[in-house]
């Protein structure tokens, strides 16, 4: 579903084209659903496809939760395996895995990725280190997002313990965060890691930029979350290669609740009258305010 060019080139293409850094989330919860819309799979492919339909457009990537459709088994799978079907050329797709096991694990994990959905990136968990994640950041057209500093609540409770300092390369000690940040950028083969950093630590964003002034960013926490949008626009993007210098730095910032609560019925109760509208038009606002800047 892809060539050879690298995801970085892809994404600065498509943010370019579209304007904006904005990564539409797509992440149906059949209890979110809006009036209409069935509380099962059929219902949650539906909301998916009109969400790609009308927000993609908006957009510099989407990415797809696979929970909400692994929770269904293997008919969720071949749901998912549709939408990313009528994915437009051109428009990169993070699929939102969270993988990363023993090498043999992770090749397997990466086929299923890459050549079974066609991801073009990744997310990816650092725990099991660099030979874990080896395989899924090894091809020079795809791309994987290793958690760093994620936007939950609870992030600090083990990214946020201090790690000691390391005499023999001369590293001070620092949190568990701020040691992935450095020890990823001597992963892979380049240009095909990059790191997931949320919105809500705006402090630890900015020290992150810091250390990885190179790497491209995944950015969430915006919108339902509460995330420091302008902090992002300030520091998410890359300033240095493999992904600084092109169209958008490198960033994607992740909008997910934040659109698909667009179509949810009003304070009255009232559903939304044209459904379509309502969330092209959620799509369009996050695109604005978040634009590819110079």
């Amino acid at each position: 579903m892809t060539d050879r060019v690298s995801y970085l080139d892809r994404l600065a293409s498509r943010s370019a084209a579209a304007g904006t850094v904005l990564c539409l989330g797509i992440d149906p919860d059949p209890e979110a659903l809006p009036p209409g819309f069935s509380r099962d799979l059929a219902g949650v492919e539906r909301f998916a496809r009109l969400l790609l339909d009308v927000g993609g457009p908006h957009a510099a990537a989407i990415k797809p939760n696979l929970a909400f459709f692994e929770a269904y088994g293997s008919a969720g799978i071949a749901a998912l395996e549709r939408i990313r079907a009528a994915v437009p050329s051109g428009l990169p797709v993070v699929m939102d895995a969270k993988r990363g096991d023993i090498g043999s694990t992770a090749a397997r994990q990466a086929t299923a990725l890459y050549e079974g959905l066609g991801a073009d990136a990744i997310t990816v968990s650092p725990y099991l280190g660099e030979d874990a994640i080896a395989p899924l950041i090894a091809r020079p057209d795809r791309f994987a997002y290793v958690l760093c500093r994620t936007s939950n609540p609870g992030a600090g409770e083990l990214q946020g313990l201090i790690v000691a300092a390391d005499r023999a390369t001369d590293v001070p000690s620092e949190p568990l965060w701020a040691r992935v940040a450095r020890r990823v950028q001597a992963w892979g083969p380049g240009g095909t890691v990059g790191l997931v950093v949320g919105a809500t630590a705006p402090r630890e964003l900015a020290a992150i930029r810091d250390l990885a002034p190179g790497l491209a960013f995944l950015v969430p926490g915006v919108g339902a979350q509460g995330g420091d949008e302008a902090a992002v626009l300030t520091d998410g993007r890359a300033i240095a290669a493999p992904a600084g210098s092109r169209p958008g730095g490198g960033l994607l910032v992740n909008v997910s609740r934040g659109i698909a609560a667009a179509a949810r019925p009003g304070p009255d109760g009232a559903a939304v009258e044209d459904l379509e509208e309502a969330l092209a038009g959620a799509a369009r606002v996050w695109a604005a305010r978040l634009p590819v800047l110079p």
